[in-house]
């Protein structure tokens, strides 16, 4: 069981000053450590916890004034209670509280007072000890603290560069929930949007990189927007090629109403662009198509980089009607115009002989939204 018992420090060169602190004390419950003179009350004090000092003034060698001073010169103990047993001269009073001594008790000391006076600051010193305490252990806490919120800050903006790069939906399920199944291949229905721009390889071949990029930032800006908005998963940029598809990983309602209406608002945003780029001398002009069907979804990569994509035929669909939509035309195929038919304005463009399909798909153009106060997007 630890000690926890006040020390007191009795100093004197008479041994029976020495018997008598102890006497008086002890039987209280002080533990009492003696030194006859000034310098082992020093060397005491180096290698021993003590609460209080009863320090005589006369005495040999190293004088208690000088040893009082000392016991001030480290910063440790300078609220270390010092009480002075003097002779009750005024003068020695004087020059002990010009020392830094806290109190005093006269020889020959009344015994009464000696331990009301070791009681009051032994208990002072004691708090000053718990309040240092509870000082280091708070200083402790906020340096944890601080650590944490260090390390958190970190991971937060390490989070946000990777959202950066990746779909907002991916990074909310595999960092926010925890869940990474979602990385695992499956099937899934969805409706794929696919961008493009009209007339930018002749641009990007004839511009300066500087001007090929400044526009293609302006393009983003826009796409990135209503992507989020709409809550799409943007699969990848390929220069002015922007591939989304929606329903998944998250499911979604009325995933065709959500990119129809997406890409209405797209084409929209960037045709106020193309005005301001014609008159910079750019003529540029936004291609989409849009196709639903199964595909299979999940990471592709190598180890040290993965994407999260869809493949099938359905992505080559949307990519081909994207290749074969005018600029300013949104064409869809038929099973996604089909699901939203009631909400949209749009007109048959017939059979499209499509690339890589056996048969030609038949497509319609978008023209705008029926009521579009009613969007789905917010």
């Amino acid at each position: 069981m630890a000690d926890d018992r006040v020390v007191v420090l009795a100093v004197d060169d008479l041994p029976q000053n020495l018997r008598l602190l102890d006497a008086v004390l002890s039987p209280r419950g002080y533990r009492v450590i003696t030194a006859a003179s000034g310098e082992e009350a020093l060397a005491i004090l180096d290698e021993h916890d003590v609460d209080l000092v009863l320090l005589d003034i006369m005495m040999p060698g190293i004088d208690g004034y000088e040893v009082c001073r000392r016991i001030r010169s480290v910063a440790s103990r300078r609220f270390l209670p010092v009480v002075m047993i003097t002779a009750s001269g005024e003068q020695e009073k004087r020059h002990a509280l010009e020392a830094g001594a806290d109190d005093f008790v006269s020889k020959p000391f009344d015994q009464a007072e000696l331990i009301a006076r070791v009681a009051s600051l032994g208990r002072l010193k004691r708090y000053h000890d718990m309040i240092e305490q509870q000082a280091a252990e708070l200083a402790r806490w906020n340096a944890e603290l601080e650590a944490r919120v260090a390390s958190q800050v970190d991971e937060l903006e390490r989070v946000n560069r990777l959202r950066r790069f990746l779909s907002p939906q991916i990074v909310n399920l595999v960092i926010d929930d925890g869940d990474e199944s979602v990385l695992s291949s499956h099937r899934g229905d969805i409706v794929v949007v696919f961008c493009d721009l009209r007339g930018f390889t002749p641009f990007a071949e004839s511009s300066e990189p500087e001007d090929v990029m400044g526009v293609l930032a302006e393009y983003h800006a826009v796409l990135g927007e209503l992507i989020q908005r709409y809550e799409g998963t943007l699969e990848r940029f390929t220069g002015d090629g922007v591939m989304v598809f929606f329903n998944d990983p998250f499911p979604c309602a009325d995933p065709a109403r959500h990119a129809i209406e997406m890409a209405v608002e797209i084409r929209d945003r960037i045709g106020d662009l193309s005005a301001r780029w014609h008159r910079r001398g750019i003529d540029l002009g936004l291609g989409i198509g849009i196709a639903q069907g199964f595909a299979t979804l999940g990471r592709i990569g190598f180890e040290g980089r993965f994407d999260y994509a869809a493949i099938g035929s359905v992505t080559n669909l949307a990519a081909r009607l994207c290749g074969a939509a005018a600029a300013g035309q949104i064409l869809v195929a038929q099973r996604a115009f089909t699901a939203v038919e009631d909400h949209v304005v749009g007109t048959a463009v017939g059979e499209i002989d499509v690339r890589g399909f056996s048969r030609a798909v038949r497509a319609y153009a978008v023209d705008g939204i029926r009521s579009p106060e009613d969007r789905v997007g917010p």
